[in-house]
This record gives structure tokens, sequence and C-alpha cells, in this order.
């Protein structure tokens, strides 16, 4: 069976990974992000490939797998807040309204005999979410959560934010940072595959 490696620090995603029952480990990516595209979807998919790519460039072989997200409300990104000042904002901009997340995922494959990368599958996926009214003294308990401090947005679905969450059309995973489902159809043709 191929190893299998999350690019990814990410606490959410490999709960995700788990919750499907994948063996895995974990390296994350150290490369720098840069962005050169402009539509949303291009740009978590460029970023979830330099993930891939700078792991890939540190093992043998593997299935190497790299993700991005970010929030896309009013034509611009929201990536994770600096401060609780910038969460506040962020929080203020989403609420009753509807905004797009957006994960970008790269799959990279690398054979130990030649040492090269044998397939490549970049895609993303895209969920809308609408989100209730908050007061200000329901944003200011959301943010004594912290739970805001750590995502794209300002907010953990999964978590506190539950109670603003009015509707979501799409992949509900996608928005907690991994369009499961999506990957595993991917994931599944390596699964029982043998390592040359």
């Amino acid at each position: 069976m191929r190893r299998i490696i999350l690019a990814s620090a990410s606490p959410r995603r490999r709960e995700l990974l788990q919750q499907i029952g994948l063996k895995f480990e974990v390296i994350p990516s150290r490369a720098e992000e840069k962005i050169t595209k402009v539509l949303p979807n291009e740009v978590v998919e460029e970023l979830a490939l330099q993930k891939a790519q700078d792991v890939a460039a540190a093992v043998e072989e593997g299935v190497v797998i790299g993700a991005d997200t970010i929030v896309w409300h009013d034509g611009h990104i929201m990536g994770k807040p600096k401060d609780r000042e910038h969460a506040r904002r962020m929080l203020r901009e989403i609420q009753d309204s509807t905004h797009s997340v957006f994960t970008g995922v790269a799959v990279l494959v690398k054979d130990r005999a030649g040492g090269t990368d044998l397939d490549c599958h970049v895609f993303s996926c895209e969920t809308k979410v609408r989100v209730y009214p908050m007061t200000e003294a329901e944003t200011e308990e959301y943010l004594d959560t912290g739970e805001p401090m750590d995502k794209a947005g300002a907010y953990g679905i999964q978590g506190a934010f539950a109670a603003w969450v009015e509707s979501i059309e799409g992949d509900y995973n996608n928005v907690v940072g991994l369009p499961i489902s999506a990957l595993y159809q991917i994931l599944k043709r390596y699964l029982n595959e043998k390592v040359s």
C-alpha cells in the first residue's frame, strides 16, 4: 500500500482523513505561499500545489496531499485573521450575507523507483455559506472563545459558530477544510496499489 502524506498541520484536515479510516502521516509544508492567480478557485489550487510539491520534494515516495482554504466575499480573499480586531472586522463583514469557501487540493504521487511524479491531480471545491446577523455582544462572545484566530474567514463551522450558520450550499466538509469525498475518489485508486 502506498504511503499517504498530508502536507498540512491542520487538525481539522487530520480529523477528516481519520474519519474515513485512512492511515496517513503528517509532514507540514514549510513553503512560502506565492499567489500569482486572481480567481479564488485558481488561488487555492495554486497554493495547494505549492504545499504538495514542497513536501513531495522531501520524500522518496508516496501520495502527498496539499490543501488550502480561503473565504471569498465581495470579490476579495479573507484568510486567517492577524489579530482580534481583524477577526472582528471579518465577522462583521460576513454576517447577514452569503460568502463562498474555496478549498484547493493537490494530490502528487511520487514513485520511489524513479523519484518522479507519476500522477498529479489538482482541483478545488466551492461551498456557499449564509450567516445570520450577529449582535455586537454575540460577536464579542464568539471572539472570546479564541476559535476564530486560526481559521480562514475568522470562523469554524464545526465549532461554536454553528449557531449563526443559516444555510450551506455544497460540501460541508469543504468548509471544515477538506472536500473529503471528492479527495477519496482520487485516493482510492492508489490505496491498494503496490509500490514499485
